[in-house]
């Protein structure tokens, strides 16, 4: 396909807050019953009938959490979205409607909101959402993403971070360290490119990795999956900031030690020879990179059956009492305390 060297720049001002709002969102349809009334009023109406009503929110600022050097604007929308559906399912809820609040500088144009939207109606289609409303504002600092998820679960099917006991087994869905890496691999290229402007990348053996950055996909299988299973777990998170700081929360909210197992922490080949090239240790990445959006969680050894064939989880490690101290059990069976060394947006 030939590249249009002179895309259309509609600008903002041109429709106006209230003509960009009704714009962006006029083909958005409403599926979920829970959903009485969307987008078109002051305020959006639910209805969960006597559900527990499950609400989570995540911001993501451009030049901290993204760079559109590299960053695709739909490829940001759908991120943006699957952010916050996997808090939901970490709770172990399920995900019914979201709210998209932008603020953008005038450098944006019409086409560009139009591309981030067609990434928020892309999510919100393939995970069966609706989106019930928002607000847009003018920045003086680039492009602002706030979403909020909104779920439901009845109260007994609830999973909180303080749930996990002593002998439980701690599990993980996926593999990690695959989102650090693509960013590495995009920063690079970016430095690369800067030096010069006509080189072409060849980023094919970096695909896995690449997806995992810019295209993650919420767990919501994996609920689903445990449900047929007729597994609860008893302490869940979503690994957002790296394994060893989700471990630690886990373990400080539900007062409870932990031996993690370096041997079982599942990692993609891509990733291994990609922490290669990059000369990176691949233990450190899956405990610190973050971004990866699996979810990790506890569960009674007695459901160990359940899950022990399954390929898409892995039994990484048990809990212990709270002064047994939260550790890495080495390849060489050194026992290291675990330190939260996870991505701080405040530090870049």
């Amino acid at each position: 396909m030939i590249e249009d060297k002179n895309p259309q720049r509609t600008p903002l001002s041109e429709l106006g807050e209230f003509g960009l709002i009704e714009h962006l969102t006029n083909h958005i349809e409403i599926k979920q019953p829970s959903t009485i009334k969307g987008i078109g009023d002051d305020a959006a109406i639910l209805d969960f009938e006597g559900k527990k009503t499950v609400v989570s929110t995540d911001l993501l600022v451009e030049g901290i959490h993204f760079d559109l050097s590299y960053v695709p604007l739909k490829h940001l929308g759908y991120k943006a979205v699957m952010v916050n559906l996997s808090d939901i399912y970490a709770m172990n809820a399920v995900a019914s409607q979201i709210t998209v609040s932008i603020a953008v500088s005038n450098r944006f144009p019409v086409e560009a909101l139009e591309e981030l939207y067609d990434g928020i109606k892309m999510a919100a289609k393939i995970y069966d959402v609706d989106i019930i409303g928002g607000d847009t504002t003018s920045s003086n600092r680039g492009l602002i993403i706030s979403v909020t998820a909104i779920g439901y679960a009845e109260e007994d099917e609830i999973v909180y971070r303080d749930g996990a006991k002593e002998k439980d087994l701690l599990v993980v869905s996926g593999d990690l360290g695959g989102a650090y890496l693509g960013l590495q691999v995009l920063e690079r290229e970016k430095e690369v490119y800067k030096v010069n402007p006509n080189t072409q990348p060849d980023l094919d053996k970096y695909s896995y990795v690449i997806e995992r950055q810019l295209k993650p996909e919420a767990r919501k299988d994996i609920q689903q999956l445990l449900k047929k299973l007729d597994v609860k777990p008893t302490s869940m998170i979503d690994i957002s900031d790296g394994l060893s700081s989700e471990i630690i929360h886990l373990c400080k909210q539900s007062k409870v030690g932990i031996n993690l197992y370096e041997d079982k922490i599942p990692l993609d080949p891509t990733i291994i020879s990609t922490c290669e090239e990059f000369s990176l240790n691949s233990t450190t990445v899956a405990l610190s990179g973050g971004e990866d959006y699996e979810l990790l969680f506890t569960i009674n050894q007695d459901d160990y059956p359940k899950i022990k064939a399954n390929p898409n989880l892995t039994v990484i490690g048990h809990v212990l009492d709270e002064k047994s101290g939260m550790a890495l059990v080495t390849r060489a069976n050194e026992r290291i305390e675990l330190k939260a060394q996870g991505w701080n947006p405040m530090k870049g």
